[in-house]
């Protein structure tokens, strides 16, 4: 078996079935869901996914939790807002195929955000590693660590559908922001103004000229505003819990 791929999900009855069908050329799919409550079991069961079911604790584990359960030489985790496309089916194919030194692939990320792909605002994130001694850490933003080899990048985007509405993103963004406070309270970080005032603006500049996103109109410049919003909100939340507010 060469590819296995990991989907989580949670209520995603709208998304899920068009994830699947993006990675329908691996091997097998996981779908590890939080219990939920729409139609996202019956719908990847149906699918022929492999679907197990773990209570939400934070993503490394929900990640952690599919991994035992992947029997391909090579896993890509993804997400149901995430699609494959043809061009980056096709490069993954390509590299898992053949012999190298690399052992992990980061894909591109563009944002979606008014109904329309930022890729000036592209992240790199590991997703596509070889199967053996790999394990995420962190609440949120998880990161994907593999103890040998190199890692490369794939040039093909990942269709990543983020924006599903105004409040929607506010919510997402509100859910990270009491993650990233509660993971800086436990090592004992401490709200300063340069905290408050400098790493929001500090965000926005690097988003909208260093990454260049007024390259990307209006929505670059309100996705830059957005992510100074989030640092700002993240050390708020944390000098809440500092003085027992929450």
């Amino acid at each position: 078996m060469l590819l296995s791929v990991i989907i989580l999900t949670y209520n995603e009855e709208n998304y899920i079935a068009d994830a699947i069908q993006s990675v329908s050329f691996a091997d097998e799919v996981i779908v590890v869901d939080s219990y939920s409550t729409d139609k996202t079991v019956a719908i990847a069961e149906s699918m022929n996914c492999v679907v197990v079911q773990n209570p939400f604790k934070n993503f490394s584990s929900q990640r952690n939790f599919g991994l035992p359960y992947a029997h391909g030489k090579w896993v890509l985790f993804l997400d149901a807002d995430e699609r494959i496309s043809d061009e980056l089916r096709k490069e993954i194919q390509r590299v898992i195929s053949q012999e190298s030194n690399f052992t992990g692939y980061k894909l591109r990320f563009p944002h979606y955000f008014f109904n329309r792909f930022l890729f000036q605002k592209a992240d790199k994130v590991l997703r596509l590693v070889y199967n053996k001694d790999v394990y995420y850490i962190g609440e949120v933003h998880e990161k994907l660590q593999i103890n040998e080899g190199e890692v490369g990048v794939l040039k093909p985007h990942v269709i990543h559908l983020t924006y599903k509405g105004i409040f929607h993103y506010l919510g997402k963004k509100d859910s990270y922001a009491w993650f990233q406070a509660k993971e800086l309270a436990k090592r004992k970080k401490k709200v300063t103004y340069f905290y408050l005032v400098f790493k929001p603006f500090y965000r926005f500049l690097h988003i909208y000229f260093i990454k260049k996103g007024f390259l990307d109109g209006v929505p670059g410049l309100v996705g830059a505003s957005y992510d100074a919003y989030g640092v700002f909100s993240r050390y708020v939340k944390l000098m809440l819990i500092e003085r027992n507010l929450k």
